[in-house]
């Protein structure tokens, strides 16, 4: 069971460039062993979160605590409780990756033979033996990511936080890391995640939040968002398209009029709510096969990530049910 206790706490957090505000009084928490995905567009905020909590920008209000240290208070101490990995990685090129390796460990205090022999575990856990001796120069955009998150493991940390860890990386190398947060959890590490891969996030995190404009707009478990974004519906696509609109009429009550008044000419295919799951699915197949309607395909959906993603980004008012906490029903205008 995970520890619930919290390994980040974050309070009103604020920053301001000028007259521009990045980050408007969000809160949130992650517990230890525990993934979260900081999730929004371009620009939302995220990237500036993320620098705020690991200390490379100093909160203009609210408060931080990670790993125990407040992150006005105690930078140093936040620091030493963390690793950070972000979109552009800081190693020193002229460098082998041993030689990154063991120096990380000897700026981190270790002493020179104990920082070696962590050095060897991390390229032989990273599958970057053959390269140890090759400057990092050398290395591919893969590579390169896999020492820079090595080098923040030389003394294990607290809390991580991953800044889009993933992007431009090849299949491989991309589930190498998928790897290495699931060893996080196992580890009651604390994961903190940004990425643009929707796919990724409904894979790792345990909850996610979504951040738009420099506020918080949906917070949950995936499943959670996917439920307050759309519930299951039933998509049916007719074998030939001049049967669009007996399909219509055969389906009469199941189809709500607004699912037919979103048809048009050139429709293939039919979505419906489907509140009953597969007792809809049932109800569906007995009328049209009653009128005699021959089917290309029909099956039972659920609004993806990316979909829920766009409803919640897209200016919307999106109305939150009652949350497993106890929360009252609100709603939140999406800006």
């Amino acid at each position: 069971m995970r520890d619930t206790t919290a390994a980040v706490t974050v309070e009103g957090l604020r920053k301001t460039f000028g007259t521009v505000e990045a980050v408007r009084g969000i809160s949130f928490e992650v517990a230890r062993g525990e993934v979260l995905a900081l999730l929004g567009p371009n620009g939302a905020g995220k990237t500036t979160t993320v620098d705020m909590l690991s200390t490379l920008t100093t909160p203009s209000g609210g408060r931080a605590v990670v790993a125990g240290h407040d992150v006005a208070k105690d930078p140093a101490g936040v620091r030493q409780s963390i690793m950070l990995t972000g979109q552009h990685v800081a190693l020193d090129d002229m460098l082998t990756g041993r030689e990154n390796l063991i120096m990380f460990g000897r700026l981190q205090g270790l002493r020179k033979a104990v920082a070696r022999s962590r050095a060897d575990d991390l390229l032989e856990q990273f599958d970057l033996v053959e390269a140890s001796t090759r400057k990092v120069s050398t290395y591919s955009g893969g590579m390169r990511r896999r020492i820079d998150i090595a080098c923040g493991l030389v003394v294990r940390p607290q809390v991580v936080f991953l800044d889009e860890p993933t992007t431009g990386l090849d299949p491989r190398s991309r589930q190498a890391i998928w790897d290495l947060v699931s060893a996080f959890k196992a580890a009651g590490i604390a994961t903190l995640l940004t990425t643009q891969y929707l796919e990724e996030a409904d894979q790792l995190s345990d909850r996610i939040v979504v951040i738009d404009h420099g506020t918080i707009i949906a917070e949950g478990t995936a499943d959670q968002l996917k439920e307050r974004t759309g519930a299951t519906y039933c998509e049916i696509v007719p074998r030939s398209a001049n049967d669009m609109r007996a399909t219509v009429a055969a389906l009469g009550p199941l189809l709500p009029a607004r699912n037919r008044a979103a048809l048009t000419a050139e429709s293939n295919k039919i979505s419906m709510p489907a509140p009953d799951g597969a007792n809809t699915l049932a109800q569906a197949l007995h009328r049209l096969n009653a009128a005699g309607i021959e089917l290309s395909d029909i099956a039972l959906r659920r609004p993806s990530l990316d979909e829920v993603f766009l409803s919640l980004t897209s200016g919307n008012t999106v109305r939150f049910p009652e949350s497993a906490a106890g929360r009252p029903t609100q709603e939140k205008e999406v800006s």
